[in-house]
């Protein structure tokens, strides 16, 4: 936010202009700290409400907080004090909405909180994996340490993400367009077709049935179709949301043949990557091992995890746990039966992740080069069926012959 302030300096002379802090005590600070007496202040109203009022739907893109981490991280290392780096990050914050909170944290350690608990006011931006592993950074005195772990790993994690969608973001792009034209087609110019074929008064091929049913029903019903795909779409996304939907669509994903594999491989690397850094930062394991269950993405292991969390509690281990479950590969048991047995539990899980990884680089590129001639046959098939459809009857109209 943006005020307008009027205030005196020390040598008694007024000064005027604009100041930009989360809230009205945060300006106040602000001037403050620059030795002004504030005589008058008001926010600025430079957005409309109606530009205003969508900031329900403004959200930190992941980009944004990998920045936040390492800029913070390098500050935090060049020994900038805490306030300072915040507000230097703030400053450089591309987002408004990431700006504005970044803010309210640098209030909020001013005011005397912890890093972690200001950052905890936010949970819809920092997640419970970050704020605990600053805390168990503040509490060891090792903050900046953990703040270079936090910035590696949301740097991993954002390509890791990005890479993952971009498997998926080009055959969707070409299949939504297909359909487009698909429709546009069977909707405008089959029906201009259909008059002429059937004044010919021919026996007409099956496809060419079909395509003309197609055509009168979308031109009659298109609307009906419209609202019955919006409907399921909504009714899946709010049933994907209930326990019990969330629960189904997680199995689902690993049932998939060859996604439900990438989809395995991914949330090994996530756990053993999330599960190393969270020990790396101090977190004793069973608080590590329930903050890597909330934060994994896929209620199926994040039972496994809890379960795993139980045994801990009664004396017995992880491994012992995990290989009662198929997802679970017998590598990832060894290793971690290895790091029990030898105290470094966090190094392998290290190199589990670094493993898995790899794993998941290579799936995705092969994922990619399946998806390429998999397309080409869809496609294909699809165009001929309206080639077939349209051009056979009218090849019979001529006689055999164009």
């Amino acid at each position: 936010m943006r005020f307008n302030y009027q205030a005196r300096t020390k040598e008694g002379e007024i000064q005027t202009g604009t100041v930009e802090a989360s809230s009205h005590d945060a300006a106040v600070s602000t001037l403050q700290r620059h030795d002004l007496v504030v005589v008058y202040l008001e926010a600025t109203s430079g957005v409309p409400f109606y530009a205003r009022s969508l900031k329900i739907f403004q959200r930190v893109k992941p980009k944004e907080l990998v920045m936040f981490y390492r800029q913070l991280a390098i500050l935090f290392e060049a020994n900038t004090p805490l306030l300072d780096s915040l507000r230097a990050v703030a400053e450089q914050a591309h987002g408004p909405y990431l700006k504005d909170i970044l803010f309210e944290v640098e209030t909020d350690v001013k005011g005397g909180e912890s890093l972690s608990s200001a950052l905890a006011k936010h949970r819809k931006v920092f997640s419970a994996f970050y704020v605990n592993v600053i805390k168990a950074g503040e509490v060891t005195g090792k903050l900046s340490d953990v703040l270079k772990y936090l910035a590696n790993h949301a740097e991993e994690d954002y390509i890791l993400t990005s890479k993952i969608r971009g498997a998926f973001i080009y055959p969707i792009f070409i299949l939504s367009v297909f359909a487009i034209i698909a429709i546009l087609m069977v909707t405008y110019v089959v029906p201009q077709l259909t008059v002429i074929l059937v004044e010919t008064g021919q026996e007409l091929p099956l496809t060419t049935k079909i395509l003309i049913g197609t055509s009168s029903f979308l031109q009659s019903w298109l609307w009906l179709v419209i609202i019955v795909i919006i409907g399921l779409v909504i009714g899946f996304l709010r049933f994907k949301k209930t326990p019990q939907g969330r629960e189904l669509w997680d199995k689902f994903k690993l049932k998939v043949p060859i996604i439900g594999g990438l989809f395995r491989k991914i949330y090994l690397t996530r756990f053993a990557d999330n599960f190393s850094t969270l020990l790396k930062g101090g977190l004793p394991i069973l608080k590590a091992l329930k903050i890597s269950g909330q934060v994994i993405g896929n209620t199926v292991f994040s039972k496994l995890i809890d379960e795993a969390g139980d045994e801990v509690k009664k004396g017995g281990n992880i491994s012992s746990v995990f290989e009662k479950h198929k997802e679970i590969p017998s590598m990832v048991i060894q290793m971690l039966k290895v790091g029990e047995r030898a105290a470094k539990l966090d190094e392998i899980l290290e190199r589990v992740s670094l493993f898995y990884r790899g794993e998941v680089d290579r799936a995705t590129s092969n994922l990619t080069q399946l998806i390429e001639p998999l397309l080409i046959v869809c496609l294909g098939g699809g165009v001929a069926f309206l080639v077939a459809s349209i051009l056979m009857p009218i090849y019979g109209i001529t006689g055999g012959g164009f």
